[in-house]
């Protein structure tokens, strides 16, 4: 009886669920995980899906391009601070201003409103503005209902399945600028490099992946209807081939039928690290890596978070030869290889400005040669020549001289001669005339030519005359001049503008000096403003020890991104640091220094909004993938100096920073250094001369000795930390990590070592440009040891070691400074 119940219930429960079996086996049958995304899902700004170990994001991210804020829907690595993309969304902008508008603007946009919302249905992925009208889908053919889930891949393939678990579409068959582990090519894709750094629209780069299974690189600018390889993996074949990248990081070409190797493209080493492989908006290919179990975010930077494994070409300065136009740098400018880095210089006395093309342009500081009869070119007296080696523009000559008798004198010669002629170009007994405007300029050891640039002689004023022109006219001027001051109506003018210049500067003085001027620059921000500003605060840039700092946009200006600190600890110390920063940086102002914007004091929420730095921080810049050249790093130490001399020195409260290092010291758009953080710093009362350690403060590294001594502190500090900060600008190497590799010496040790044994060149070993102005290197290194001496009393102040790196005041021979151990260092640290 109780056997019977049993089966006639189970029966009875059989035919309930029996309608739903369909659907509960093609739910199986899908693939569809618990971590897929499952259809009428919708995505909204600050929203994301993610994928199931949290490397890869898919969702709405905020960018600054072109000076323009806009949305992308992209694929990110969400754990790296700077949120690296490596796929984003591009669809064709319709235009109503007819066909011409629309093909000579770029056809290929990536923005899209803020308030956009992404859906996933049963025919795909789809993006509607915020009225409701669809701006772009995936699959473009979505005419048939195939879609039955979604998933963001550990690979960072975003994917569309249909109920058999088959990729509908996938965001690898639509690749943009960067190549992932796990992507295999079969047919022909293109990848195309971004406009720059900070634009996400179609550069003049392109990497292909062809029907021939030939990999290529190609100079296409949207502009011309032809392109230029100029590096290619040379694997052109009838057989089939794939071209392959795993997870070690390893790219290679390999037959489809035999499966052999062809062709080893990339190798990136282990499957300890991410790779990524992206055609960069200089043109170059790099393979980058991170280490998997590396999550330092402090401080970190895209350079040193992620490392450039391998590039390609090796020297593209030299690989591109276009007939018309630049491909590298602008006109007028040369391309130099540095590390493997293209960059663009100007000769001397020519300025560089950024041409709409993105590319580098210099422009001479002088009337170009005209060939009219008043021109400084006509008066061989006024002409003089500037030598060049290894440098060539190649493609800008209008006449070329051969002869057994020519050299480099009468190439110049012949130079001169010619009213025309800009430029000269010798080598191989051959002389080459050029006019402006020069392209496809290139410097380098391989080059083995002489550019003789024509330029006018010191005194040469704008309008093309100078010091040896007609003195009828200089007579003129002097007469001029005797009778206006022979005349009492004129002296009583000058009288009267002397008042009204004094009278202004005084008030413009006692403005400067005005305790409300801060309330007048400072803006007050609320929390919830400055939380839309950086999306929900995800946007991390680096951690200090106040707070952290992200990247935001506001709204009351959307063309620049703010940096907005974010105080983390509001502890009784906190806070007064924070009254301190937000009343004394409001008054402080100077080039070097990252200056305030605004504030939120809101509840227990305390920010900071600071003016944005395009090129991060020192540290970033000197300890990254390339060095910087050595008179723009000369230029750098010789900033920070100022902005430590005005603190120190010129502003209205006295600043002693207590933290000077080269995290501190960001670089804006120019690459001037701006030193940062000075705010929290202790300050000094105008009345006080000293203040008493109230706490260990700084960097380990950066310390001055009077830190770990019960003594005074004072500015000499910070001249300490800039001595260090000095060494490692002349070494390009961080203190931090010399001692972390080095058991016996610091980098103090060393400097000091190399300077007494007269080998200073050890110190920019590899650094051709600064090997050739060796003076001004050891002059440098004889300042970095007077500011680290262990004495305060025997280091200079920051205003003297301003002087002496101008040049203004003599170095003398610095006095060996007191050498400190790790150990020692430790031990005083831990009393």
């Amino acid at each position: 009886m109780a056997s019977s119940t049993f089966l006639h219930s189970y029966s009875l429960l059989l035919l309930i669920i029996l309608p739903f079996l369909p659907s509960v086996f093609s739910a199986t049958s899908s693939n569809c995980s618990a971590n897929s995304i499952h259809l009428n899902s919708t995505l909204v700004t600050n929203h994301t899906w993610n994928s199931p170990s949290g490397l890869f994001a898919f969702g709405f991210q905020n960018v600054l391009s072109n000076k323009e804020f806009m949305s992308v829907l992209a694929v990110w690595f969400p754990k790296d601070p700077h949120r690296t993309i490596v796929w984003y969304a591009k669809y064709k902008q319709t235009s109503d201003l007819g066909t011409m508008h629309a093909v000579s603007s770029m056809q290929k946009s990536l923005a899209f409103p803020s308030d956009s919302t992404v859906k996933l249905t049963n025919k795909g992925i789809v993006l509607y503005d915020q009225n409701g009208q669809e701006m772009w889908h995936r699959p473009k053919n979505n005419s048939i209902a195939l879609v039955r889930c979604a998933s963001m891949l550990d690979s960072g393939n975003f994917v569309l399945l249909d109920e058999t678990g088959k990729h509908v579409w996938e965001s690898f068959e639509e690749p943009t600028d960067t190549f992932l582990p796990g992507q295999i090519l079969a047919k022909p894709k293109s990848f195309r490099a971004r406009h720059s750094n900070t634009s996400f629209y179609d550069g003049s780069f392109e990497l292909a992946w062809q029907s021939d299974y030939n990999f290529v690189l190609y100079y296409s600018p949207q502009s011309s209807v032809t392109r230029e390889a100029y590096w290619a993996t040379q694997t052109n074949s009838y057989d089939e081939s794939l071209l392959v990248f795993n997870e070690s990081g390893h790219m290679y070409i390999k037959r489809s039928n035999t499966g052999k190797v062809i062709r080893e493209v990339l190798y990136g080493g282990s499957e300890e690290f991410l790779y990524m492989a992206r055609i960069d908006p200089d043109g170059l290919f790099r393979l980058y890596r991170h280490r998997k179990d590396d999550d330092t975010i402090a401080d970190s930077c895209s350079s040193g978070w992620w490392s450039v494994v391998d590039r390609y070409p090796k020297d593209i300065c030299l690989s591109i030869t276009m007939q018309t136009g630049n491909a590298i740098c602008g006109y007028n400018s040369y391309c130099i290889t540095i590390n493997g880095n293209p960059s663009c210089e100007c000769p001397d006395i020519f300025s560089s400005f950024d041409h709409d093309n993105n590319l580098k342009t210099c422009r001479p500081d002088f009337p170009l040669p005209s060939c009219n009869k008043d021109g400084w070119e006509q008066n061989k007296d006024l002409v003089d020549f500037k030598e060049y080696q290894n440098l060539d523009w190649p493609l800008s000559d209008y006449d070329k001289l051969v002869g057994t008798a020519m050299d480099k004198d009468m190439c110049r010669q012949k130079c001169l001669e010619d009213c025309f002629c800009a430029v000269a170009i010798y080598g191989e007994g051959q002389c080459w005339k050029k006019k402006y405007p020069l392209s496809n300029g290139r410097k380098h050891p391989n080059v083995t030519r002489i550019a003789l640039v024509k330029i006018p002689k010191t005194g040469l004023n704008k309008d093309g005359t100078g010091s040896l022109g007609n003195g009828r006219e200089q007579s003129t001027i002097v007469l001029v001049i005797s009778i206006l001051l022979g005349s009492s109506v004129f002296l009583n003018v000058i009288l009267l503008v002397a008042l009204f210049a004094a009278f202004y500067i005084f008030y413009h003085k006692k403005l400067l000096n005005s305790p409300n001027l801060s309330a007048a620059t400072i803006r007050y921000y609320t929390y919830k403003e400055l939380e839309e500003a950086t999306t929900g605060f995800k946007q991390m840039l680096g951690r200090g020890a106040f707070g952290t700092v992200y990247k935001g946009v506001l709204k009351s200006d959307t063309s620049r991104y703010v940096a907005v600190k974010r105080l983390d600890k509001v502890v009784q110390e906190g806070e007064k640091e924070f009254k301190t920063e937000v009343s004394v940086i409001g008054q402080t102002h100077h080039r070097n220094l990252v200056r305030l914007l605004g504030y939120c004091d809101e509840e227990e929420h305390r920010l900071l909004v600071y003016e944005y730095m395009n090129n991060g921080s020192l540290a970033c810049f000197l300890f990254g993938i390339s060095r910087p050249h050595w008179n723009q790093r000369v230029q750098i130490a010789l900033g920070i100096a100022r902005g430590l001399t005005y603190l120190h020195e010129e502003c209205s409260t006295q600043i002693i920073h207590c933290d000077i290092k080269p995290q501190n010291i960001l670089l804006d758009e120019l690459f001037t250094p701006r030193i940062a953080d000075f705010g929290l710093a202790k300050l000094l009362l105008a009345e006080q001369s000293k203040a008493t350690k109230t706490g260990l403060r700084g960097t380990v590294g950066y310390f001055a000795p009077e830190w770990f001594r019960k003594a005074s502190i004072t500015t000499k500090v910070d001249v300490y930390s800039f001595g260090v900060v000095l060494l490692e600008i002349i070494c390009c190497k961080s203190s931090v990590s010399f001692a972390m590799a080095s058991e016996e010496e610091t980098l103090i040790d060393w400097a000091y070592r190399c300077y007494s044994q007269g080998k200073v060149a050890k110190l920019v070993e590899n650094d051709e440009e600064a090997k050739k102005d060796i003076k001004r290197v050891e002059k440098h290194v004889m300042v970095a040891i007077w500011c680290i001496q262990e004495d305060p009393s025997l280091r200079p102040s920051m205003k003297k070691v301003t002087q002496m790196l101008e040049g203004v005041t003599t170095v003398s021979l610095p006095p060996r400074p007191a050498i400190f151990s790790s150990s020692s260092f430790e031990t005083s640290f831990t009393l």
